[in-house]
């Protein structure tokens, strides 16, 4: 297949939705796929829908594939005339995050207009693809291909998750790019009324939203917790790898997950993940099995779920060994990633 894959800005972008494209154009080139990136550089809503004016789909693929995330660039190409069927990859809908209802309401005229425009859909998640069927009452084709989670290879042993479970300070880890919507300041708020030994490491980068980044630190250094709280900023594999291993939970209360790769992650390394009801991290996160969900920006609620980890160490050897479990159960992501190919395949058929 000679495929077009539509993108902002560069597929090495530091999250879990790049990461998913970057690695399914691997898995398509390592199959003899031909597979073109058409890069559209990064600016604001209001320039990307001025692309609209000038932007054109090529014409020499087979089938093109269009991160979701570019929706506001597309519209109009995708309306005019091309030679092949267009596939949207949606990892969640910029309407869905929490943000005020007047942006959402114009977001969702953008990206419904869009949905439209397109022949089909790979989908992340179960919730996203509820979340396109409600607001497009979709009966176009798709397939449902969770993102890579096996990336670290095999799960620790359940004797690491035992015996790292009687350690003292609990150590907790919170991996994303600091931006709000991944809800790092109710975590921070969530931690500072604490009174047991406990380290939270924030690894994740600071320069997506440099003005929150900075909230952050300086929310941190105001209240006390510069001694406990570290930011690491963006970690290469191994010593990523290191930090999970050591970690007991992992936290990341997002305002809104499409699906939430880092809760499978942090299984692979027996950590009970706490996240939010917001989207898909439901799919993952079993509420008092795996982990805890709470409602977003219920920093309350959230530091008793650490206050119990940390006071019961029988509660937390059980939810990490259950976590390990929900972990090996995942498919391997050459598994999702063939789904996808013959899911192309037919489309192009």
């Amino acid at each position: 297949m000679k495929i077009g894959f539509v993108i902002y800005g560069s597929l090495n972008t530091l999250s879990g939705g790049y990461m998913y494209d970057r690695m399914l154009v691997e898995y398509l080139r390592a199959q003899g796929d031909t597979v073109e990136i058409i890069s559209i550089p990064w600016r604001n809503y209001a320039a990307h829908l001025a692309d609209n004016l000038s932007f054109k789909l090529p014409d020499n693929f087979d089938i093109l594939i269009q991160d979701e995330l570019n929706h506001p660039s597309l519209i109009a190409a995708n309306l005019g005339k091309h030679p092949y069927p267009i596939v949207s990859l949606v990892h969640h809908l910029r309407c869905s995050e929490l943000r005020p209802k007047w942006q959402n309401n114009l977001y969702r005229v953008v990206e419904k207009k869009y949905l439209q425009s397109v022949d089909g859909f790979i989908f992340n998640s179960q919730t996203t693809k509820g979340v396109v069927n409600d607001l497009i009452g979709n009966d176009k084709p798709s397939v449902v291909a969770y993102p890579p989670t096996d990336r670290f290879g095999e799960a620790v042993s359940e004797n690491e998750i035992v015996e790292r479970c009687k350690t003292k300070e609990l150590k907790i880890l919170f991996l994303g790019n600091i931006i709000e919507r991944k809800g790092l300041h109710t975590l921070l708020e969530a931690v500072r009324p604490l009174t047991f030994d406990f380290r939270l490491d924030i690894i994740g980068s600071i320069t997506t939203d440099p003005a929150y980044a900075n909230q952050m630190q300086k929310f941190a250094t105001d209240n006390g917790l510069a001694s406990v709280v570290t930011f690491h900023s963006a970690l290469d594999n191994e010593p990523l790898k290191q930090k999970l291993k050591q970690a007991h939970i992992l936290i990341v209360p997002s305002s809104y997950e499409g699906f939430g790769i880092v809760y499978l992650e942090g299984m692979a390394f027996g950590l009970p993940a706490i996240g939010t009801t917001a989207g898909a991290a439901g799919e993952i996160i079993e509420h008092q099995k795996t982990g805890y969900l709470i409602e977003p920006n219920d920093s309350t609620t959230l530091a008793t779920f650490i206050a119990q980890l940390a006071s019961n160490r029988s509660l937390l050897t059980e939810l990490s060994l259950n976590a390990r479990k929900r972990y090996i159960q995942q498919p391997a992501w050459n598994q999702t990633a063939s789904q996808i190919r013959v899911f192309l395949q037919n489309m192009i058929g």
